[in-house]
């Protein structure tokens, strides 16, 4: 069975800012032509590798070996081409040619000085809100005019008005981007004297890649009807916009959000959510009770749990006064002293019953009751919970570099007709170019 996109051609410029939308892509079924420079792509260099071989200078380590390679480029196939020379520039637009799409997270300037950018390859302009010379005047004729160029940059390439070179060539990294684009002011602990945090992870270039691949498949739907486009993705923006209340708060009612431990930040202190459970992990007690249903629900628990004597009168007169709510609003429990000493309640519920169970016997015991709560795992842990094994989610893939399988993340989203699946290891350095080639003759 093939996947969603199969017929779909992408041509990504090899950049560690897009490798993730590539794979979203080429997982899910569409032919993603890598394209890397004669040197290897700079993402083959990242640690950890998944082992180092011994020299007689010392350890030294293998471009075919970075994990972050071999995470972010799955079912691609690599091209060798230099896009700094004519004849590489040629092949580069041979491939053009036979593409839905081109990705790419190059430094703005860089494709428009080698003659390679939208323009050149489209003859469309940039942006409706800027003129582009005209298509040819510089170079060869445009080759693909249905062509769907995704561009992923820290701040987006296309702009309003004149600013500052050095503003809009900004060098980031994801721990930038992060704390540019709002999340990292929002993470960290009640104790402010600590600084802000951000998770590990890449989490901000995953988010632009996220909405650079929806974007895609938006632009593909209106691609009949309005023909090929540039999308423009910016990285901080993308960011920004996973802030919640961090931005809408401010922007609505100058609210300023406080980060809190383990918890989503809010204009005030609300209550712990983590709890420590009888094995030492943790519990996140999520969203906590919120309903009628919620209280009578851990009422009814701390009956079952024989716990009633120990939560005390004060904690279950408050869960039996919580029954009486139909939804309780975090606008009431900021404002109303009953609904905040009721909500504080049902969180000290579920502490107290985290703490005489193990983290996965609250979790079982707690979301089978519909209330939302999760153990805190680690990634490997993770891979290993009963539930992500029975969907099938760990997923053993031929590693030829060890010559054995490896375990990595299957794709996310089940399709019952057109499945994702990761369909060969990443490539090898220019493992495909002499197949390419002989497809476009």
């Amino acid at each position: 069975m093939v996947g969603p996109l199969h017929g779909l051609t992408v041509v990504e410029i090899a950049h560690p800012f897009c490798a993730f939308a590539g794979k979203l892509l080429a997982d899910a079924g569409a032919d993603v032509i890598l394209v890397e420079p004669p040197e290897g792509a700079e993402q083959r260099t990242y640690e950890p590798f998944a082992e180092r071989r011994h020299v007689a200078a010392g350890f030294i380590a293998d471009s075919e070996l970075s994990l972050a390679w071999w995470a972010d480029n799955t079912s691609k196939r690599s091209v060798v081409a230099d896009l700094d020379t004519g004849p590489g520039r040629q092949f580069f637009r041979q491939l053009v040619a036979e593409a839905d799409i081109l990705l790419e997270a190059e430094r703005p300037g860089l494709l428009a000085d080698r003659g390679i950018d939208y323009t050149d390859l489209t003859g469309q302009p940039l942006s409706r809100h800027r003129s582009s010379p005209p298509a040819g005047a510089l170079g060869p004729p445009p080759v693909n005019e249905q062509l769907i160029q995704v561009s992923i940059t820290p701040l987006g390439r296309v702009w309003r008005r004149p600013v500052s070179e050095g503003h809009r060539h900004a060098e980031m990294t994801d721990l930038t981007i992060m704390a540019r684009g709002g999340p990292m002011a929002m993470c960290g602990y009640d104790d402010h004297t600590l600084a802000p945090m951000r998770s590990r992870g890449d989490q901000g270039i995953r988010t632009a890649c996220h909405v650079a691949v929806m974007a895609t498949m938006t632009a593909l739907l209106a691609r009949d009807a309005f023909g090929g486009q540039f999308l423009d993705v910016s990285m901080v923006a993308a960011a920004n916009v996973t802030t919640e209340a961090g931005s809408h708060g401010w922007l609505a009612s100058q609210q300023k959000p406080y980060r809190q431990t383990g918890r989503h930040a809010r204009p005030s202190l609300t209550e712990p959510a983590q709890v420590e459970c009888a094995d030492g992990r943790y519990l996140n007690t999520g969203a906590g009770a919120r309903s009628g249903r919620d209280f009578d629900a851990l009422l009814a628990y701390l009956t079952e749990l024989e716990l009633v004597d120990e939560a005390g009168p004060d904690m279950i007169a408050a869960l039996e006064r919580g029954g009486g709510y139909e939804d309780l609003t975090m606008d009431q429990v900021d404002r109303d002293p009953d609904a905040n000493a009721t909500f504080k309640a049902g969180r000290r519920a579920m502490r107290l019953i985290g703490q005489h169970l193990t983290a996965h016997e609250a979790f079982l015991g707690l979301q089978s009751r519909g209330i939302a709560c999760g153990v805190v795992w680690s990634a490997d842990e993770m891979m290993q919970d009963p539930h992500f094994v029975d969907r099938g989610f760990p997923t053993d893939v031929y590693q030829p570099q060890l010559d054995r399988e490896v375990t990595y993340p299957g794709p996310p989203i089940r399709f019952t007709k057109s499945p994702m699946s990761i369909r060969n290891p990443a490539p090898r350095l220019g493992e495909h170019t002499d197949d390419v080639r002989r497809q476009l003759r």
